[in-house]
């Protein structure tokens, strides 16, 4: 298989691995946003969001709050962002589902994305969109 991260599981790429369990796998992320940048996958290959089952995406999430209080209780964040960028239009680079878990302290420099307003009736066209 040519995916990066199969790869990484299966142990032919080295890692820096945080945490494992049977069904997930936490290694920190090459090109960490702050140090501690933890990247949590699911052990089988889904490349987005939509394709994995609803109990391993459980798992998934379970794994992110286990590894989220490490990065708190170990390396003295004051919180953490959990990241998806869920298809490449949304910055995913590697085509198997990835949780980033971003250590965030007061004043690192580290933006979340920009904020706009919706013009008049735009949120209503939106949520009849998403509703029918």
């Amino acid at each position: 298989m040519e995916c990066l991260f199969c790869k990484i599981i299966a142990g032919e790429i080295p890692s820096n691995k945080v945490y494992e369990d049977d069904q997930t796998f936490a290694f920190l992320d090459i090109a960490p946003c702050n140090p501690g940048h933890t990247l949590v996958i699911p052990k089988e290959h889904y490349i987005n969001i939509e394709e994995v089952p609803e109990e391993l995406l459980e798992k998934v999430i379970t794994s992110v709050k286990k590894v989220g209080a490490m990065i708190k209780d170990s390396l003295g964040a004051e919180g953490y962002t959990v990241q998806v960028n869920n298809d490449p239009v949304a910055g995913q680079v590697i085509p198997h589902l990835h949780l980033h878990i971003i250590p965030r302290h007061e004043n690192d420099g580290h933006r979340l994305w920009k904020q706009g307003k919706y013009l008049s009736g735009e949120a209503e066209e939106i949520i009849n969109k998403l509703t029918s």
